[in-house]
C-alpha cells in the first residue's frame, strides 16, 4: 500500500469522524433512559458531578447519590429534615446540603457520604446553595428570612469545621444562585422579579437589577460570555448581561419552570418546566431562538446539566389525586405515589 494512499485514507477517515461529531452536536436531544429510584417524599434540585460520574438528588429528608455511568445507587446522605440543594467544593473532598427543614447546611464527606458537620444558618429555610471557589465559601439563600447565609472554614476549630461568616439581607425571597469563580455571586429574587449581584470578598450586595421576566426561579450562567439565564413564569427565559444587568432577550420556554442549564461547548441554554417540556435555546446567536421543545414528563421541572457527557438529568414521579381542600390548606397538592420517583436521562 503506497504512502500516498495511506495518507489519503487517513485524511478521509478524519473528515468522516469530524462530520459525525458535528452532526451529533447538532442533532436534537431525546429521552435516552429512565432510572427508577423509588422511595417516598418530594424533591427539589439535583446536581451532576462530572469528574466523579455521580448525580446528587435532593429527595425529601435525604440526598440520593447515583452512578451516572450505570444509573445505579451509590448511597445516600440521610438523617436530614427537608433538603433543597447541593453544592460541591473544588477540591473533591466535601459536599454541602441546604437542609431547609433543619435551618442548616449539612457538610458531608464525598468519599464516604458521611455527615461531618451541621451548621445552623442563623436564618430560615436555606434553599438554593452554591460553592464560591475564590473565597472557599458556601452561600445558602434562605427563602423565609430573605437573606444569604455565607459559610466558611473555621480556622479556630481543631478538626474540619465551618461557621457562618455573614447573613446578608436581600430585597426579597431568593431562589437559585450562580457564581463566576472570581467572587461574583448572583441570585434570583422571585417575589420581586429581580437579580441580585453580591461580592464574595466584601460580603456585600452591590447591584440589584430587573430580571426581565416575572418570578425568576432557576438560573444558569455562561461565565465566559457574561450572560445570566433566569427562567420565569409566563413561558419566558431572560438573558441578562452579568456585568451591566441589561436584558438582552426573552426567549420562549415551557410553563412553570424551576431550573436552567447552560452548555458552553454547544452554546445552548436549557429550561425544565412543570408542563413536562425541556426547552433548548440557541445562545450562539443574538436571536436566542428556541430550537427544541422536548417532551419529558409532567412535573419534571428541576434539572442539572453534565458537560462531560452533554446529558441532562431531570426528576419526577407519578401523582395520585389531590386531597380534599381544608380551611388551613385550601389548595392541596396531589399526593406522590410511593415508589414512583424517577430520573429522566436526556442526551443525543
Amino acid at each position: 500500500m503506497s504512502r500516498t494512499f495511506v495518507l489519503r485514507f487517513a485524511s478521509a477517515a478524519l473528515i468522516l469522524l469530524f462530520a459525525a461529531n458535528t452532526l451529533s452536536a447538532q442533532s436534537p436531544y431525546k429521552v435516552i433512559d429512565k432510572w427508577k429510584i423509588g422511595g417516598e417524599g418530594g424533591w427539589d434540585y439535583l446536581l451532576a458531578d462530572p469528574s466523579a460520574h455521580r448525580l446528587y438528588i435532593t429527595h425529601g429528608a435525604r440526598v440520593e447519590v447515583l452512578d451516572t455511568t450505570t444509573g445505579k445507587p451509590v448511597g445516600a446522605i440521610t438523617g436530614l429534615h427537608g433538603t433543597h440543594g447541593i453544592a460541591l467544593d473544588t477540591a473533591g473532598k466535601f459536599g454541602f446540603i441546604s437542609d431547609g427543614g433543619g435551618n442548616a447546611v449539612v457538610v458531608f464527606d464525598r468519599a464516604t457520604l458521611a455527615t461531618v458537620a451541621t451548621v445552623p444558618t442563623g436564618g430560615q429555610n436555606p434553599d438554593g446553595i452554591v460553592y464560591e471557589p475564590s473565597t472557599q465559601t458556601v452561600w445558602a439563600f434562605e427563602g423565609r428570612s430573605k437573606d444569604a447565609a455565607v459559610i466558611g472554614p473555621d480556622p479556630d476549630a481543631g478538626t474540619p469545621a465551618w461557621k457562618v461568616l455573614a447573613n446578608i439581607p436581600l430585597p426579597g425571597k431568593p431562589e437559585f444562585p450562580a457564581v463566576d469563580g472570581k467572587g461574583n455571586v448572583y441570585d434570583n429574587i422571585e417575589d420581586k422579579s429581580l437579580i441580585v449581584h453580591l461580592d464574595a470578598h466584601s460580603l456585600k450586595l452591590i447591584d440589584t437589577w430587573p430580571a426581565g421576566c416575572e418570578s425568576p426561579s432557576g438560573l444558569a450562567f455562561d461565565v465566559s460570555g457574561s450572560r445570566l439565564f433566569p427562567v420565569c413564569d409566563g413561558n419566558k427565559m431572560s438573558v441578562v448581561d452579568s456585568k451591566s444587568g441589561h436584558v438582552l432577550a426573552t426567549p420562549s420556554i415551557g410553563d412553570g419552570p424551576d431550573a436552567a442549564g447552560y452548555s458552553d461547548a454547544h452554546k445552548l441554554a436549557f429550561a425544565s418546566s412543570g408542563d413536562g417540556i425541556l426547552s433548548v435555546i440557541d445562545a450562539s446567536s443574538p436571536a436566542y431562538k428556541t430550537i427544541q421543545s422536548l417532551v419529558t414528563a409532567p412535573r419534571a421541572r428541576t434539572m442539572t446539566y453534565d458537560p462531560s457527557t452533554d446529558r441532562i438529568y431531570l426528576v419526577t414521579a407519578d401523582f395520585g389525586p389531590a386531597p380534599a381542600p381544608t380551611a388551613t390548606n385550601p389548595r392541596p397538592r396531589p399526593t406522590i405515589i410511593p415508589g414512583s420517583f424517577t430520573v429522566i436521562v436526556v442526551g443525543r
